[in-house]
């Protein structure tokens, strides 16, 4: 009877932690498994990264941090649905100068987190097969009508 009691009691805390783990959020290149990801998500930063670096000269890279670069696209996927949590892609850049009367080298460096204006649970598929392609910065969203590049507007 202690064993089937012990048992009862134990049900309550699998349930809550499998209702935790439905619930978690994971590294989108490690979705669906560990490392299952990296390489969609890899091509996928690829492709945005060459659009940044088309469309930068004439509208990023114009100000005072002329010198901007794409560094890292991070994404959070819910492991039981696979639908995104969210997107973040960041940036760094500077601005350099001398300074005449002592040959000091004066820095301004920034960095950037923008956040990817996704619709509120895309899944990670439909993510990824719309942004394939060297017009990846440029297309429409799943379920918006923004796009990456409309977002870093708002951003950068």
């Amino acid at each position: 009877m202690g064993a089937a009691v012990g048992a009862c009691l134990q049900a309550p805390r699998r349930e809550a932690a499998l209702q935790r783990s439905a619930d978690r959020y994971v590294d989108a290149r490690n979705y669906p498994r560990p490392g299952q990801g990296h390489g969609p998500l890899s091509a996928l930063e690829k492709a945005l990264v060459r659009g940044f670096d088309d469309v930068c000269g004439d509208t990023f890279c114009e100000g005072e941090y002329y010198n901007l670069q794409a560094m890292r696209l991070r994404c959070s996927v819910q492991a039981a649905s696979g639908n995104v949590g969210e997107c973040v892609w960041t940036f760094a850049g500077s601005n350099m100068d001398v300074d005449a009367p002592t040959g000091r080298v004066v820095v301004d460096a920034r960095d950037w987190a923008c956040r990817l204006p996704l619709a509120p649970h895309t899944p990670l598929p439909l993510l990824l097969d719309a942004l394939q392609g060297p017009e990846a910065i440029d297309t429409t969203l799943p379920g918006t009508t923004t796009t990456v590049y409309e977002g870093l507007t708002h951003c950068l």
